[in-house]
């Protein structure tokens, strides 16, 4: 039993478009990342600069996927 009907595959991001919103995301993700950070460390928030590092850990890694091993 196939999860997928019959010359029907899974859903990739091959749209320019939903490529673009989905990186835009990922730079927006750095941005407010960096900006949770800075109010982690101001307020003595840990688990703000934890959160707010996560973020911009994964968005990073994303753009970085998308820009070398392709994806466009």
């Amino acid at each position: 039993m196939s999860r997928y009907r019959i010359g029907e595959s899974a859903q990739t991001y091959t749209d320019p478009v939903t490529a673009h919103m989905i990186a835009g995301i990922a730079v927006f993700g750095v941005i407010a990342g960096v900006g949770f950070v800075i109010a982690g460390l101001r307020g003595r928030q840990r688990w703000m600069v934890f959160w707010g590092g996560g973020l911009v850990l994964s968005s990073l890694a994303y753009l970085g996927f998308r820009l070398f091993a392709g994806g466009g």
